[in-house]
Formats: structure tokens, C-alpha cells, sequence
């Protein structure tokens, strides 16, 4: 979600190589924008709805469901709280926004006609999501109730204990940590998300090159790889990783 939807297809398109999708209503005016490689849907792009002032852009992550309204009620059940009740997206889906018991946002998607991403965990595609949070396990609780995830702890040394969400075909759903002590205050509880890339220094380059800010790294942790985290110039927050091979 952006304020500026031109100059974050100008940025994300030069960084990645992706194409822009303006997808059009009926009276030829833009509602979104599908980001493709190689003819495939890798992420979305929209504005920013009324009322966000001087929000900066934000990437979405978006956790599948069979059943939207179901998901809500656990939500709830289990502390969290609805931003966005079940909206049906015409034929592509139905979704709904939600915030967990410390404020981090997350969608959820059932899919119809769009699934979602066609390609991840692929150079310059989609690959991970990350909560940071300021209470580990009241994260880990609640979403273990919404959706049923199990953790596998890892211990990451002076980073402390990283909680991989169990299952999947890479490794692992996505991760679950401490919001590291060194972040201010002003930084809210977050999904963060990863793209993949073969290069994380040509990456880092590309994004300043672009007009991106690189806020951390790159920093290389053995046995997973080299990331960076940047900021659009919106002030989209985003990493890079270079898996280690």
C-alpha cells in the first residue's frame, strides 16, 4: 500500500525486474496494480485508502484460510482485533485485516480466481515473513490459536531464540522473534517480508540506486545467508536475502 503508486512501480520495477499490471474498472480507471516476472504474479500494489495522512507505504502479508468469517472469530476468540471485517474482492477472493493481542498487523486471503503469488523462492520473488514483536509469547499463543501453527526454536545466538512456524516445502512458514532492544520505541509490533535474491550486494546497490535507504546490513548469518533491510523511498520497509549456498 502506497501514497505515491507511480513512484513505487518506478522503484520496485527497477529493483527486481518486474513488470506493472495496471488492472482497470469497468470506466478505465486503476483499483490495482500486479507486480509479474516472467509473466507470473509475484505481489500487488494499491494505494493507500482515505484518512492514512502521512503514513508511509507498507507491505501486506497475507496468510491463506478456507474460511475468512471462521478465521475472524478466532481472531477475536483469541485476543486480536479486526481492522477490516470479510470483504469479498469480487471474483479473486474474499479477505480480511487484522491486528494480533500487541497491535501487528496481518491479512488473510481465500483465494478464488487469484491464489496469490504464482512464483516464491526464486530470485527477485517473495521467499519469507518474519514477526517482530515486543512479546514473543503472547505472539506465539495467539497465533498458534488462530491458526494452528507449532514453533521449532533455534537458537541464534546474541539475536536470542528465533521460532520457526513448522511446516511447508522451504523450511519452515516463516519466523517469529523479539523485536531486537536496539529499535525504538516508535517502531510497531510487525510482519516484515523477504524477497529473494541471487546478489544481496547488487540488490543493495540496486536499491539506493533507485533512491532506497538501507537501514541494516547486509549482515551474513551462517547456515542461512546474507540480508539487508531497506526502505523505499516511501518508506515501504523491506529485506533481501541472498540464501547461503
Amino acid at each position: 500500500m502506497s501514497p505515491d503508486i507511480e513512484a513505487s512501480k518506478a522503484f520496485y520495477t527497477s529493483v527486481f525486474g518486474w513488470d506493472a499490471d495496471d488492472q482497470l474498472d469497468d470506466d478505465g480507471n486503476r483499483i490495482y496494480v500486479m507486480f509479474t516476472l516472467g509473466g507470473k504474479s509475484v505481489a500487488g500494489l494499491g494505494g493507500q485508502p482515505p484518512g492514512m495522512g502521512e503514513m508511509p507505504a507498507i507491505w501486506n502479508s497475507y496468510i491463506a484460510t478456507a474460511d475468512v468469517a471462521a478465521t475472524a472469530e478466532r481472531v477475536t476468540a483469541a485476543g486480536g482485533s479486526v481492522m477490516m471485517p470479510p470483504m469479498q474482492v469480487m471474483e479473486a477472493g474474499e479477505m480480511a485485516i487484522f491486528t494480533d493481542p500487541v497491535g501487528a498487523a496481518f491479512s488473510v486471503w481465500k483465494a478464488g480466481q487469484h491464489i496469490g503469488a504464482e512464483v516464491c523462492n526464486e530470485p527477485n520473488t517473495y521467499s519469507w515473513n518474519e514477526l517482530m514483536t515486543r512479546d514473543v509469547d503472547a505472539a506465539l499463543k495467539f497465533y498458534g490459536d488462530v491458526f494452528g501453527w507449532t514453533y521449532e526454536a533455534q537458537d541464534m545466538g546474541p539475536m536470542g531464540t528465533y521460532h520457526l512456524i513448522a511446516g511447508g516445502e522451504h523450511g519452515g512458514l516463516g519466523g517469529i522473534m523479539a523485536m531486537p532492544p536496539d529499535l525504538p520505541a516508535q517502531v510497531p509490533n510487525h510482519w516484515g517480508v523477504y524477497f529473494t535474491v541471487t546478489d544481496a550486494a547488487v540488490a543493495v546497490a540496486a536499491i539506493t540506486g533507485a533512491g532506497g535507504q538501507i537501514v541494516n546490513g547486509p549482515m551474513t548469518i551462517p547456515g542461512v545467508g546474507t540480508m539487508a533491510t531497506a526502505h523505499d523511498p516511501a518508506g515501504g520497509s523491506f529485506s533481501v536475502m541472498q540464501p547461503e549456498s
